[in-house]
C-alpha cells in the first residue's frame, strides 16, 4: 500500500517542482526558505494538524482499516516564489477520503516564521502553470474519474476556478 501512495505522489507532483520556481527546502540545511531557522518535518507535521502516534503522523482518525497510510510529507518548496517555505502534508486512507484514497493538507510559513493552513480536502493535489493570486499556482485535485476540479487562491481561499481533464475542459 505504500508504494501505491508513494507512486501517487510522484504522479502529483506539479511540474512546477523541477523549477526553480518551486525549489525544495532542505530541512537539514542550516536556514529555511525565508532566511530564518532549519525547518523539521515535525515542524511541518504540527503545522498541518498532525499528531504523531507509535512513530507515525496522524490525522484523520482513520481507526485501523487496511487502507490506511500514516501522514508523509509530499513535496516541500516555495510554491509560489514568496521566498517562504510551504509544504504539502499526505495521509492515505478510503475510511477518511473516500475512493479517492488520499487527502492532503497545504501549509505556508510567514515571513515571521509562523505556519498557517491553507487549504486541506480529499483528493490527489497536482500544481498547474496557471496561477491565482499571490503567485499560487493553480492545483488540480484528483481522484477517480475523469473530470477534475482545478481550485485557484484569491488572496483568502482557494475557490472552484474550473473543471478540467487533461487540460482541457470538462463539465463534471
Amino acid at each position: 500500500m505504500l508504494a501505491r501512495f508513494a507512486l501517487l505522489a510522484i504522479i502529483a507532483m506539479p511540474q512546477a517542482a523541477c523549477s526553480q520556481e518551486a525549489a525544495p527546502v532542505d530541512a537539514e540545511a542550516s536556514g529555511s526558505a525565508n532566511g530564518t531557522q532549519a525547518i523539521s518535518e515535525d515542524e511541518i507535521f504540527r503545522a498541518a494538524g498532525f499528531v504523531q502516534e507509535g512513530g507515525n503522523w496522524r490525522k484523520c482518525g482513520d481507526p485501523g482499516t487496511p487502507s490506511y497510510e500514516p501522514g508523509a510529507i509530499m513535496q516541500q518548496g516555495d510554491f509560489n516564489g514568496d521566498g517562504n517555505a510551504d509544504a504539502i502534508v499526505s495521509e492515505g486512507s478510503t475510511y477518511c477520503f473516500g475512493m479517492a484514497g488520499l487527502g492532503y493538507t497545504l501549509v505556508s510559513q510567514t515571513p515571521a516564521g509562523e505556519w498557517r493552513v491553507l487549504d486541506e480536502r480529499g483528493g490527489i493535489p497536482r500544481f498547474l502553470e496557471t496561477r491565482g493570486a499571490e503567485g499560487w499556482p493553480d492545483i488540480q485535485v484528483g481522484g477517480p474519474g475523469f473530470c477534475f476540479p482545478v481550485i485557484r487562491w484569491d488572496g483568502t481561499a482557494w475557490q472552484l476556478h474550473r473543471t478540467e481533464y487533461q487540460g482541457k475542459p470538462c463539465q463534471r
